[in-house]
């Protein structure tokens, strides 16, 4: 049984899995799409979310404590491999969507690749 077990393991270690989808993550917000499987998009897409969630939150926070921005951009830069891409995400990527209340990406189908027929996809930022 998996109960309360997050996550796919996409066959590899716990090192190898975190620092795929710091990569994965890192490169949605650099490049605002990533080409890639499935089941690796489906696996990073509620990070991004989150991380997303995390610098709205902190931005709107920094009016009334400035000690909460401090702490969102803290917890942003520990999960992701960039500074300039903390920065990016808070300077560029969260105002973007101060109204939006979620679905801050989207998932379109590509077919299969033609190597090994893995079911491929571009996962992207929306643009509102």
């Amino acid at each position: 049984m998996r109960h309360r077990v997050a996550g796919k393991k996409l066959n590899r270690s716990v090192g190898q899995r975190t620092a795929l989808r710091r990569n994965l993550v890192t490169e949605l917000f650099r490049h605002g799409r990533i080409k890639t499987t499935r089941a690796k998009a489906e696996a990073i897409r509620g990070q991004a979310e989150k991380l997303i969630t995390t610098a709205k939150h902190g931005l709107s926070g920094e009016r009334e404590d400035p000690a909460r921005g401090v702490h969102a951009r803290r917890l942003a830069a520990a999960r992701l491999n960039d500074r300039q891409m903390v920065t990016k995400l808070f300077g560029e990527i969260a105002p973007r969507y101060m109204e939006r209340p979620g679905g801050y990406t989207r998932m379109l189908k590509l077919g299969q690749r033609k190597g090994d027929a893995a079911p491929m996809v571009l996962l992207e930022l929306v643009n509102d």
